[in-house]
């Protein structure tokens, strides 16, 4: 298997068959292209199968899920229309089992479900989260458990119920833990130049066309801030 799709820039993959395509999503690259014409996975990985295995034309490939931005990590993409609608299924039915990391400002609770209702202002492309029902916010959830502390700084294991624009942000933010390097949720910094501390970490899933699980792991960052801890 090959390690990576060798592009502008660069895409590590975590795993590949005839039927899936698992990549660990770099920080700062779009999940699909928007109109900013910026590089994105689903594009540049199209590139990578068209070169590697000679294919002439358009490449086919399916985004099945997205990532923010500004989030790193797992994700997987359908190379066949077969994949693509049971790994939808999968997802419409939450049998995706999605796993973040975030490195988060304060101390944190051992761990606890959060809900909150989450709004989403679009000419802003900024999320509101409330306590209680209001207007047409979505009700969000998610489960959080702590990994590593130190007295100013937390390392958190998300798992979603839910999946709502900027949930995992929101959500720590409105519980005035904001995740290291997000600026549009609560970094206090002297300006932009921390990369956001939100990774998915691990990827749970039925393989579309055999009945085994499969299970992806992306590996813990060797910079600022993860390395405050050891793992």
């Amino acid at each position: 298997m090959n390690s990576s799709t060798r592009t502008k820039p660069n895409i590590p993959i975590l795993y590949e068959d005839n039927h899936l395509l698992v990549v660990d999503k770099p920080a700062g690259l779009l999940s699909q292209a928007d109109r900013s014409n910026n590089p994105d996975v689903l594009k540049l990985c199209k590139e990578y199968i068209k070169k590697e295995y000679k294919k002439p034309g358009n490449v086919w490939l399916g985004l099945v899920h997205r990532l923010d931005q500004p989030v790193s990590g797992a994700m997987v993409l359908a190379k066949t229309s077969k994949a693509a609608s049971r790994l939808s299924e999968q997802v419409r039915t939450h049998s995706i089992k999605k796993t973040y990391w975030a490195f988060v400002y304060g101390m944190t609770p051992a761990g606890e479900t959060l809900t909150h209702f989450l709004e989403k202002d679009s000419k802003t492309n900024t999320v509101k989260a409330y306590n209680s029902r209001k207007g047409k916010a979505k009700e969000a959830t998610l489960h959080y458990n702590t990994i590593k502390q130190s007295k100013d700084y937390s390392v958190v294991e998300v798992d979603l119920v839910t999946g709502r624009p900027h949930q995992i942000r929101v959500q720590l933010q409105k519980i005035g833990h904001p995740i290291w390097g997000d600026y549009k949720y609560g970094e206090q910094g002297s300006g932009p130049g921390k990369k956001l501390a939100l990774r998915s970490m691990k990827l749970e899933f039925r393989h579309p066309t055999k009945s085994e699980i499969l299970t992806f792991a992306a590996k813990i960052p060797h910079q600022q801030p993860w390395d405050n801890f050891d793992y």
